[in-house]
């Protein structure tokens, strides 16, 4: 049997809240809940989830804001109801650091899967760096296996699980243009439905996080009508 993860679901429907609950129980998962945003970052800490189901439309502080509360303090993987249609919100919710998102209504059989589907490729890296202590060496960038960070000039810099696998995948084939589906599905992998804009939105985190270094900001380059490509001269 695979391993079971605490769910924490942070919605301010009860209904939906006990919904969920019930239906997650029934296939072995522990679930946690909360009505609101207060007090997720010490749920968080204290309960260690190993994934949040976050609502966006909350009375008071929506999703967005508690999203972005949270990431500076836990890296845990976080699935975002939305509005269905509401791209906004969803490239947002990217760029802020979700991991998935469903669009409301939406089938609990549906959110099941997202669950297993974030958990498998967010637990992944740590798995393997439990076997492989190794690292990636392009053009004086060095990416961590072990501890899913980046060395840039001698700088540590923290990645999303997300972040990690992308560059991961752009490092291993430095020189070499990657379409937007091989990128899509070495990162979420072949099932997953991505929304368009996801790799696009991704890509522009990880330029944000070169752009401080002038002799770096320019290591992944648009390649029109394909996809990108890390640069490594």
């Amino acid at each position: 049997m695979e391993q079971q993860y605490p769910v924490l679901i942070v919605d301010d429907d009860a209904k939906l809240r006990e919904l969920l609950t019930q239906y997650l129980e029934g296939y072995g998962y522990e679930v946690l809940t909360l009505s609101s945003g207060d007090g997720l970052i010490e749920k968080v800490k204290n309960e260690s989830p190993g994934i949040v189901i976050l609502d966006i439309m909350m009375p008071g502080k929506d999703g967005l804001e508690v999203l972005r509360e949270l990431r500076p303090h836990s890296s845990v993987p976080v699935i975002m109801l939305t509005a269905k249609g509401e791209d906004t919100d969803r490239i947002v919710g990217l760029e802020l650091g979700a991991d998935d998102y469903i669009s409301k209504p939406f089938n609990p059989r549906e959110l099941l899967a997202r669950i297993k589907a974030v958990l498998r490729r967010t637990q992944e890296p740590r798995l393997t760096a439990k076997l492989n202590s190794g690292q990636i060496k392009v053009a004086g960038l060095i990416l961590h296996l072990a501890h899913q960070k980046l060395e840039i000039d001698g700088e540590s810099v923290e990645l999303s699980s997300t972040e990690f696998k992308l560059l991961k995948s752009l490092m291993e084939n430095a020189g070499k243009p990657m379409t937007r589906d091989d990128l899509m599905t070495s990162v979420w992998g072949k099932d997953f439905n991505a929304f368009d804009r996801s790799i696009d939105v991704h890509i522009s985190k990880l330029r944000v996080l070169f752009k401080p270094y002038p002799k770096h900001e320019s290591r992944i380059k648009t390649v029109w009508g394909t996809g990108y490509m890390f640069v490594s001269e």
